[in-house]
């Protein structure tokens, strides 16, 4: 007996679920069910695992961050700068990269 529910009672309520949802989304609503129930069993055990998270994140000291500025795309003075010290600027976050990088390390947007 399951929350004072009998067999028939089950199989009747599982088979109006099948027409109502079909066979193709019963998969779907099953793992929407589990997120839902694990999200709820997170949340009642509290906030553990956060507490946990944010103990082991590791932040830079003040004096390893630079502020590096940003460059525009429209700028055409950036590129000559850039190439002659073989370095490009990510258009997107500013950061500084090798001159042969395809991608910025620090936000990983495309370089022109």
């Amino acid at each position: 007996m399951f929350l004072g529910l009998g067999a028939p009672e089950l199989i009747i309520i599982l088979i109006v679920v099948l027409v109502i949802f079909g066979p193709k989304n019963l998969p779907k609503l099953g793992k929407s069910f589990g997120k839902t129930v694990k999200g709820i069993r997170e949340g009642i055990e509290g906030d553990d695992k956060p507490a946990k998270a944010e103990a082991t994140t590791e932040t830079k000291p003040a004096e390893d961050v630079v502020d590096v500025p940003h460059v525009d795309a429209d700028d055409e003075d950036a590129p000559a700068e850039a190439a002659e010290d073989g370095k490009k600027f990510c258009g997107h976050c500013g950061a500084e990269n090798p001159a042969d990088n395809k991608f910025c390390k620090s936000c990983g947007a495309k370089l022109d």
